[in-house]
């Protein structure tokens, strides 16, 4: 009786090693593809910051090219918004080349913590660069000011042309207060974040949740 209870106590503990062994197995294979699935998508979002980067750089040599043709001192504050906008440009443009680093970084990382906190980065560094990036909203509103328009029709300049900037200014320094993930919930920051840059972070950061959840369900 007593080799039968140990024989049957070895079979308990093998059969315990064995289904570990194949929960462990079943773990590592869901992270492995969850992993890959999100790598992927952010391989695509590298593509797509490499096309803005190239566009913003166009953009960047037309407004100088206008700025270098403009330089005049009654066309003060067209070059005085050209050169603000230039400037927040070039700004996310370095962000971008950052964010393309990150993608670069993650493909390249085994570990799923390293993967977390390499999107965690590129997701934190993404939400600064577009509140930092609505800043320059008013200088669009500026750069067709002129000393003419001043003198010649001050009443349409300060209760238009003027209500208008301060109105841009106001929402462009509201946004950049908000734009934060405690407002990620709700519906205007759904809408100002639809686009491909930040859907493909928030599928990737998903996609390493689910393992977790994965986790939970398989104990």
């Amino acid at each position: 009786m007593k080799n039968i209870w140990k024989e049957y106590d070895r079979r308990i503990e093998e059969s315990k090693i064995l289904n570990m062994q194949s929960w462990a197995l079943n773990i590592k294979t869901y992270e492995y593809l969850q992993t890959q699935k999100a790598k992927s998508g952010l391989n695509a979002l590298s593509g797509f910051k490499k096309w803005m980067i190239f566009a913003g750089i166009l953009f960047i040599a037309f407004l100088v090219l206008l700025i270098i043709k403009s330089l005049k001192f009654q066309n003060i504050y067209f070059i005085g918004s050209l050169s603000s906008i230039v400037i927040f440009n070039i700004l996310a443009i370095i962000f971008y080349l950052r964010h393309i680093v990150l993608i670069h970084e993650i493909d390249n990382t085994e570990s799923l913590v390293e993967v977390q906190e390499k999107i965690v980065k590129l997701q934190t560094s993404t939400l600064r660069i577009t509140k930092i990036l609505f800043l320059q909203t008013p200088f669009y509103s500026t750069f067709f000011w002129s000393r003419a328009m001043i003198t010649g029709n001050p009443t349409a300049f300060f209760f238009i042309a003027v209500p208008v900037t301060l109105f841009f200014a106001a929402l462009s320094i509201w946004l950049y207060r908000n734009i934060n993930y405690h407002n990620a919930g709700k519906r205007w920051f759904r809408i100002l974040f639809s686009s491909k840059e930040w859907t493909s972070i928030i599928k990737a950061v998903n996609f390493l949740k689910e393992i977790e959840e994965f986790k939970k369900e398989a104990v």
